[in-house]
């Protein structure tokens, strides 16, 4: 399959690069009626305003069902106009840089190229603006301000580059697709490409080392191209056909703003942005559980405009109990308070973050149950043991150091039917991807505590039963969405 295409006027504009099999004229692109699909379209036409060449191109190309750059979306957004405003951190950093740079001049351009530019220290700027307007080539004006510096983002064409210029589109494309005028790497063609985004530097991971490579190296016996991807490579991100994300999600964070790029790009993504944002509030999933009727802790919501004191809670929920906030993982933002002083401090703490803080009942237990859920069906079953004289499964000390508990893998057949069968449910009403969902067997009921849209797959523990099986499940769940797609 053809990895890319490119789309100029007139192909001898192409010939100050390196030669490319990829690269094919408007005109016949518009013209051909049936090609093998390619997995990207880049559009350098020149002439891109509303019924140009150019413009049916990038509109023909989604109606086609390829991933193109830019899109008709965008290029209305250029020919109108549309602004953009920076942040307040993006703003800082701008302007921190024109005074370093001396620039005194009222107006100054920057050229993005794949949303990347030549300006160090500018690099975050780049992003953005590519970001908000996927284009191959522009070019900002800013101004030397403290705030709002973007005067006018307009698109530049390939014709127009210098030799510098056309040095640094060149070695830019090669960045945001490698495919364009390398070698295949693998004898055979993939069937689709896998990116998996993890962070090498996260301290609790949710797939250790052995696992990634295990994830790696089943994709290639299973004909797919899978890749570790980290934020450094996200100008990759249209390279591939699904994103595997193996680090801790969160609102308002590069796992969300990842998952969210991918989804709009039309990839297969796990997980995808609707299952992070029901998955990572535990106030959200608490009024799921208990509208649809599935077995949780008592709970009440504490308010930082009027907060209950510690013996309304305590009244309702017993005491000891539990306070959480609501975007918590690790055991992080988890806090069991026995007294007024423990209370008043932690809501103090915890205010600080939210505005709403979560407080559940005390069920203490030696393990939780975990249960893997994949498109709705069981996958592995741990039970995940306290850490040694703690009442979590993770003990983070106030030395910083932090420690868990033991983790055992357990056969299917050996779950209790009311945390298989409440886990299943529970998951149900998040989506159709991967999570894991963590219950208490509480008498004869299963008691679920959250639902995690991110959960641990480490080598030697969550795949101790099922091995190699386990990847091949996951990987085959992507194969399955994608080929679902083209048909």
């Amino acid at each position: 399959m053809q990895k890319v295409l490119i789309l100029l006027d007139d192909i001898s504009l192409w010939k100050p690069y390196y030669p490319s099999e990829s690269v094919i004229s408007a005109s016949d692109y518009l013209r051909q009626e049936s090609f093998e699909d390619p997995k990207l379209v880049i559009n350098l036409c020149s002439e891109i305003t509303y019924n140009s060449e150019g413009y049916y191109c990038s509109l023909l190309a989604t109606a086609r069902g390829h991933r193109v750059i830019p899109n008709a979306e965008v290029l209305n957004k250029l020919e109108t106009d549309t602004g953009i405003r920076m942040d307040s951190s993006l703003h800082k950093l701008c302007h921190s840089w024109i005074e370093k740079k001396g620039i005194t001049s009222e107006f100054w351009n920057l050229d993005v190229y794949f949303g990347s530019c030549v300006e160090q220290g500018l690099e975050r700027v780049a992003r953005f603006i590519f970001d908000n307007y996927p284009y191959p080539i522009l070019r900002v004006t800013l101004n030397n301000k403290s705030r709002n510096q973007i005067e006018s983002i307009k698109p530049l064409k390939i014709s127009e580059l210098n030799d510098d210029q056309q040095t640094h589109f060149a070695e830019a494309l090669d960045r945001f697709n490698r495919k364009v005028w390398r070698n295949p790497r693998l004898k055979k063609t993939p069937r689709y490409d896998l990116a998996i985004f993890h962070n090498p530097n996260e301290p609790f991971p949710p797939s250790n080392r052995k696992a990634l490579a295990k994830f790696v190296d089943l994709s290639k016996k299973m004909n797919i191209n899978a890749e570790l991807i980290t934020e450094d490579d996200l100008l990759r991100l249209m390279e591939f056909d699904a994103l595997f994300i193996r680090q801790t999600t969160a609102l308002n964070h590069i796992t969300y703003q990842v998952a969210l790029k991918a989804k709009q790009a039309d990839m297969v993504v796990i997980d995808d942005p609707l299952s992070i944002i029901r998955c990572t509030n535990k106030v959200y999933l608490n009024e799921l559980l208990v509208r649809e009727g599935i077995p949780a802790p008592k709970s009440k919501l504490i308010f930082k405009s009027n907060p209950y004191s510690f013996a309304q809670v305590a009244d309702s929920l017993g005491a000891p109990f539990i306070l959480k906030i609501p975007d918590g993982s690790f055991s992080n933002g988890v806090k069991k308070v026995e007294n007024e002083t423990e209370y008043s401090q932690t809501l103090n703490d915890f205010f600080g973050r939210s505005a709403i803080v979560l407080a559940q009942e005390y069920l203490p237990t030696d393990f939780d149950w975990r249960i893997g859920v994949l498109n709705g069906e069981p996958l592995y079953a741990c039970k995940y043991f306290m850490a040694k004289g703690h009442w979590q499964i993770y003990y983070h000390q106030n030395s910083g150091k932090s420690r868990c508990g033991m983790a055992e893998a357990v056969p299917m057949y050996k779950v209790p039917k009311a945390i298989l069968k409440n886990a299943i449910k529970a998951t149900s009403l998040i989506g159709k991807g991967l999570y894991g969902v963590d219950l208490k067997m509480i008498g004869e009921k299963g008691v679920v505590i959250e639902i995690n849209d991110n959960p641990s797959i480490d080598y030697g523990v969550e795949d101790a039963i099922l091995g190699d099986e386990l990847y091949y499940r996951i990987i085959n769940d992507f194969v399955r969405k994608l080929e679902n797609k083209h048909h």
